[in-house]
């Protein structure tokens, strides 16, 4: 099925979310920004990760459509002391101000979606690569 990635925020919006990330080759596209929330979809090769990151003030919620990999968290960047296996269908809930990753340990892509509440990436991002993200500017 093709899907429109295009960010769709602010108009209402009605489509196959685990399709769309099933679908999803971006390493991040973002497919819909409103005021108080954000939807993207992720796609993690084998190998790589989401990147350790938080979100300021910002809860988060992922869930995984596809393959299998290691969830981290913690207070800060060097006491990670959550740490769960995670597979499909799985949700993984972080909560604001924690300090995350989610690493690709299997051998297929990780497919993911999530959503920020409130937006954390600007309206229409799309990151075809890891590399990509970690060198945009409007990325912390």
């Amino acid at each position: 099925m093709a899907y429109n990635f295009e960010d769709q925020g602010k108009k209402p919006f009605v489509d196959n979310i685990e399709g769309m990330t099933l679908e999803n080759e971006n390493f991040r596209t973002t497919i819909w920004t409103g005021k108080k929330l954000q939807v993207t979809l992720m796609t993690i090769q084998p190998g790589d990760d989401i990147g350790l990151e938080k979100h300021e003030g910002i809860d988060q919620f992922l869930r995984v459509e596809q393959g299998e990999g290691l969830c981290q968290m913690g207070s800060t960047k060097k006491n990670l002391d959550f740490e769960k296996k995670v597979k499909a269908d799985d949700a993984i809930i972080v909560p604001a101000d924690t300090w995350h990753n989610v690493t690709n340990n299997g051998k297929k892509p990780l497919k993911i979606y999530s959503i920020y509440a409130g937006p954390d990436h600007k309206k229409g991002t799309v990151h075809e690569t890891h590399e990509d993200a970690e060198n945009d500017p409007n990325e912390e």
